[in-house]
């Protein structure tokens, strides 16, 4: 029997959550973030997205899209909260689950069938499961290889499932298409097509030399296995068990430093809140820097001092990814880790432990709970405005009868 993945991934996580929990939100425009100079959009809901709203926006650029929506600072405790019941859902279904987000996750399902039956009806209880618990609705991917059900779970949303069966890959693969394949943004896909390059066919008619000669061999390489439905490796599991750590890829690749400074903080304050809620301490931190070549480049730090809070995380990431950037090529992927994660809420013995950074941890957690309050309470940074247009891949539905798609309407 062959191995299966599932990819399961919250629908337009943040807002939904607050359209849960708040009516005069439903059916709204709702943009997580202030219209702020130092602020960016961490999620919207499907209503703002019709506005060309979208993740990794300047929430000032937000505002004039969409002049009519209703901005608000988000609760991350609350999301971090949440995202923990659901991960807490899926680990039943089984004892192998990474968490590569806050609001995503695979799971690996092989050997499974006997208990859950076959994978469209595990993916039908697997959802049931989290809307009767959460109120939220998942969309549910499914392949032998973790990078196609990372794209299946995208194909049909929001609250989808999509599994394609083995040998159905490149088919799936070119139904999808070479603009939305998962990681190929508009420079790299205006690249490829400058080299008389325009589909996944085409791609995957040529030879490996001849591929490497056109578009690099970074490139070429990805290519060669993604046009095939076979995972080039950037979907591989962490390789480190204890570790806390989230990522995005960019439709559009990043050269602004502002802008990913912006997101490098979102990111610190995401990875340490999860951390306070599972009352974890890291000892060592991580950024991974993908290029529109494919390119990839990783780098950590431990540092003498305890990591004690999100300002830590971000200054340390900001100083490792400075330290790797090549300005000249556009950023297609940015990753931040906590690595030697281990139980408790203070420092181990021999780790330098700072009081100031301490009353650090503590505003962390102070916000997190006016914040639940509903008070609009953000901590001042260095960042200022970024005006990078630049986004989360949001893929759209896309009809096949060459393999299952089921869409679950309430």
């Amino acid at each position: 029997m062959g191995k299966v993945f599932f990819h399961v991934d919250l629908d337009a996580f943040f807002a939904s959550v607050e359209q849960r929990d708040h009516a005069e939100y439903r059916g709204k425009p709702l943009i997580i973030g202030m219209p702020e100079r130092r602020s960016v959009v961490s999620t919207c809901s499907y209503e703002a997205r019709k506005f060309g709203v979208h993740s990794a926006m300047p929430a000032m650029q937000a505002q004039r899209l969409c002049p009519n929506g209703i901005f608000i600072p988000g609760d991350h405790k609350l999301y971090q909260r949440t995202s923990r019941q659901v991960m807490d859902i899926l680990h039943r279904f089984s004892p192998e689950v990474q968490q590569i987000s806050i609001d995503e996750a695979f799971l690996d399902m092989t050997g499974t069938e006997l208990l859950f039956g076959p994978a469209r009806e595990a993916c039908q209880k697997l959802k049931k499961a989290v809307l009767d618990e959460t109120q939220l609705t998942v969309s549910v991917g499914v392949s032998q290889n973790r990078f196609v059900a990372k794209l299946a779970s995208d194909f049909h949303k929001p609250d989808g499932i999509c599994v394609v069966s083995p040998t159905k890959e490149t088919i799936f693969i070119d139904r999808v298409g070479l603009a939305k394949l998962w990681g190929i943004g508009k420079s790299t896909l205006k690249f490829i097509q400058e080299k008389g390059l325009h589909s996944t066919q085409e791609i995957r008619a040529l030879p490996m030399e001849r591929l490497e000669a056109i578009l690099g061999s970074n490139l070429a390489h990805y290519l060669f296995l993604a046009s095939r439905g076979i995972d080039p490796g950037i979907c591989e599991a962490e390789t480190k068990s204890h570790s806390i750590s989230t990522e995005s890829t960019f439709t559009d690749d990043l050269y602004d430093e502002e802008t990913i400074s912006a997101i490098l903080l979102k990111m610190a304050t995401e990875v340490m809140f999860r951390a306070y809620e599972d009352k974890m301490m890291p000892r060592t931190i991580g950024v991974k820097i993908r290029y529109g070549s494919f390119e990839t480049t990783t780098v950590q730090a431990t540092p003498d001092q305890a990591i004690l809070n999100s300002n830590q995380v971000y200054e340390q990431a900001r100083k490792l990814f400075l330290s790797r950037w090549k300005k000249s090529q556009g950023i297609r992927l940015i990753g931040l880790g906590l690595y030697q994660v281990y139980k408790g809420d203070a420092p181990i013995q021999g780790e330098l432990f700072n009081e100031v950074e301490q009353k650090r941890r503590n505003l962390d957690q102070t916000i997190m709970q006016l914040t639940k309050k509903g008070h609009n309470v953000q901590k001042a940074s260095t960042i200022k405005k970024p005006d990078d247009e630049n986004n989360d891949a949001e893929s759209d539905s896309i009809p096949s009868k060459d393999f299952e798609t089921v869409r679950t309407d309430k």
